[in-house]
């Protein structure tokens, strides 16, 4: 009798689905703007990690690269129906509440109207730094990490995401 304790048992897939799980929905929502889609690319996901479990043991960043594979499942999705991945907007991912980093610093609730002026903004962010501003920002992942994704430096994340947050604070000004 051998014991394979490399590999994921239902147990570990479900600690990784409680773990993960709303963190992927709200990026596959944010870019399909459908929650049922979403949903469905998310259990798509998890299915991929039980049927590669043997591969994903070995796996160092868990949630980088959960959230890898739901953006590409997310991307392919939208060029199937024919979409542009630019033109994907936050309008829908309101069911989420307000990103808690977007508070100010007084910790007043962001009026809806501010919040959908927000949305507006980072809609129109250039591609790669709206990826950026979303992973550091909604998603809460370390610079670092997100550094390694991309495959660009800590610094140019930086610059990134000063400059969604200029934008977005001048939009506010308004």
């Amino acid at each position: 009798m051998h014991s394979d304790n490399n590999h994921m048992d239902e147990r570990s897939l479900r600690r990784l689905f409680e773990a993960y799980s709303n963190d992927l929905l709200y990026y596959a929502q944010y870019l399909l703007h459908s929650k049922e889609e979403a949903e469905e690319i998310v259990s798509d996901v998890f299915f991929e990690v039980w049927q590669n479990r043997e591969k994903f043991s070995e796996v160092k960043q868990e949630k980088l690269w959960l959230l890898r594979v739901t953006h590409n499942k997310a991307v392919s999705l939208l060029r199937k129906k024919g979409n542009d991945f630019s033109s994907v907007s936050w309008e829908e991912i309101g069911d989420y509440g307000t990103p808690v980093d977007l508070q100010t610093p007084d910790a007043r609730l962001i009026s809806q109207e501010e919040m959908n002026r927000i949305n507006r903004v980072i809609a129109q962010l250039p591609p790669r730094c709206r990826q950026v501003f979303v992973l550091a920002k909604i998603e809460r992942l370390p610079y670092k990490e997100i550094a390694d994704f991309l495959g660009i430096s800590v610094k140019t994340i930086n610059i990134h995401v000063a400059k969604a947050l200029e934008a977005i604070s001048s939009a506010l000004k308004k």
